[in-house]
């Protein structure tokens, strides 16, 4: 009888695995100007989740789906990195080449640093070193702060231009270098390039995300590839077809799903079968320009940064912007 108890609980666990449900959309927060935007970020802790957005940064509530606040004076912000530790949020402010500082309960801005670069773009807290690192896009540099007491402790150089970062939480941060399409490898203690690798057959690789249990990197490019890299054997293991004009990459350790925001319009949404084995099991239609994105890892819901353009142009339609929510 247990036999056929184990029996029956695998196959049902197969099946719901193989009967895992489409997203689908779910609503959409109305902000209601044209300004451009970059990085989404989540607080899981506090549910709250920020969209850069030109010269201010949004805050959203993940519970309720509206707006909650803003902090205002981000000029040219890309990313936003998030240190529930000492309750702090950093902002890059690519256009005032400094980092804002502010307070993850109230928005309060707490401090501006200016940092030894220029277009400070991606930015990564590492609970590991208790760093920020802040990667500048125009001078291939990283500025390091302590997240305690808000000093650059170093500046890092690359070998070209840095795009997106994480951390293994155990002293390894990752970058992709876009410009060269290589990973870079940096020791988080003592602050120095550790180790560069190629990511071909993928080109000018942006958004980066990880697999801290497999070792696992996964790097989304504009030549429509995502690029599976595996760290301890050091070299890229696998390539699965992407959409076009990507921007970032989520991956949930919980479902095994990879999701790939590409500007063209849409979502590719991957199954980790295994390791080594990966699977589209659904391509997402979004809107055009949806080139980032952030999966709320409780409801797994994902949000999009969106707007309306005039024809097939770039230009941003009067009071279009907005987020685009789906579940």
């Amino acid at each position: 009888m247990k036999k056929i108890i184990i029996a029956a609980f695998t196959f049902l666990s197969i099946t719901a695995t193989a009967q895992q449900k489409d997203y689908t959309y779910y609503k959409t927060i109305a902000v209601g100007d044209q300004s451009g935007w970059d990085y989404v970020a989540a607080d899981e802790l506090n549910r709250n989740i920020y969209f850069s957005h030109a010269t201010k940064t949004l805050v959203a509530s993940m519970d309720n789906d509206s707006l909650v606040g803003e902090i205002p004076k981000t000029f040219g912000v890309h990313g936003i990195a998030i240190d529930n530790e000492l309750n702090k949020g950093f902002i890059s402010n690519g256009k005032a080449n400094s980092v804002t500082v502010f307070n993850l309960k109230t928005f309060a801005v707490i401090d501006t640093i200016a940092v030894n670069g220029i277009n400070p773009d991606a930015i990564l807290y590492d609970e590991y070193s208790k760093k920020v690192f802040a990667f500048n896009g125009k001078t291939n540099n990283v500025t390091v702060i302590d997240a305690a007491s808000l000093k650059i402790v170093a500046s890092i150089t690359l070998p070209g231009k840095p795009e997106f970062g994480v951390t293994d939480l155990k002293g390894k941060i990752y970058v992709n270098i876009e410009d060269k399409s290589e990973l870079v490898q940096i020791d988080a203690v003592t602050l120095t390039v550790l180790k560069t690798w190629t990511v071909a057959p993928g080109d000018e690789p942006s958004g980066l995300a990880i697999d801290r249990a497999n070792n696992l990197l996964f790097s989304v490019c504009s030549n429509k590839e995502l690029i599976v890299f595996d760290i301890k054997k050091e070299k890229v293991i696998d390539s699965i077809p992407i959409g076009g004009r990507v921007d970032a990459v989520v991956f949930d350790p919980q479902s095994k799903l990879i999701y790939s925001s590409n500007g063209e319009g849409n979502v590719t949404i991957i199954k980790q079968q295994s390791i080594s084995s990966y699977k589209i099991v659904q391509t997402l239609t979004t809107q055009k320009g949806c080139k980032t994105m952030m999966l709320d890892s409780k409801t797994k819901k994902i949000y999009l940064p969106a707007a309306k353009y005039e024809g097939d142009t770039k230009k941003i339609l009067p009071g279009s912007f907005e987020i685009l929510i789906f579940r």
